[in-house]
């Protein structure tokens, strides 16, 4: 006696249906992940560690346009004194960048240097009235924003938050003391001539603290 075996059951036209659809979205879905995927090149543009802000990169990329400009504003210390006591706005006006806490002023001052205390020194100017006390921050700390200022187009816009502006002026300091504070003995001023071209915000008229941007040692 022969036996025959019934042949498989096929699976129902609308499962192998579904089957199809399935696996038709799951190679659609890879398909999309891969074209939605970007490769990035370490070091590249689109690498998240380059756009990741530098202040000490800003500073060295600032900081020599900057002080070619404080050079070019600056007055003689004998010719701003008597104006800024005068007229402490019409100097600002005349000599000075607008800033939001006191003007930005450009000098170049020329004296004997005096005593000083944690690298600030007082500088005993020629032809600069007594009343005018006239001081040069040498570090190894340089503070305050007055080089960022200076130029008058670093705006807080231009920076993701206030550190990142903060740190923006930080980066041009530090820039200009390995530039221009480096190479003299700072730690020897006291009883030399110096002469210094630099910055200071006019709060005071009667004190003023230079950031400089050039220094010379007699």
């Amino acid at each position: 006696m022969t036996h025959f075996s019934s042949p498989a059951p096929k699976a129902p036209a609308s499962s192998r249906r579904g089957l199809y659809l399935g696996l038709g979205v799951a190679a659609a879905l890879l398909a999309g992940i891969a074209f939605d995927t970007t490769i990035v090149t370490i070091g590249s543009e689109s690498d998240v560690r380059a756009q990741v802000f530098s202040p000490d990169d800003y500073g060295q990329q600032e900081f020599p346009r900057i002080a070619e400009f404080v050079k070019g504003k600056a007055v003689d210390a004998a010719t701003l004194a008597p104006a800024v006591l005068q007229d402490k706005a019409a100097a600002a006006e005349q000599y000075g960048t607008p800033a939001s806490t006191g003007a930005i002023m450009f000098t170049t001052v020329t004296g004997a240097v005096a005593e000083g205390k944690s690298g600030i020194y007082t500088i005993q100017a020629e032809d600069v009235p007594e009343e005018i006390t006239i001081r040069v921050q040498t570090g190894p700390a340089i503070n305050g924003t007055d080089l960022r200022d200076a130029p008058g187009d670093i705006t807080f816009g231009q920076f993701k938050n206030q550190i990142e502006y903060q740190n923006a002026g930080a980066g041009i300091n530090r820039a200009m003391k390995t530039a221009v504070l480096e190479p003299i003995d700072t730690a020897g001023l006291t009883g030399r001539t110096i002469t210094v071209t630099g910055a200071f915000r006019l709060i005071n008229p009667k004190n003023w603290l230079i950031t400089p941007v050039e220094v010379s040692v007699q």
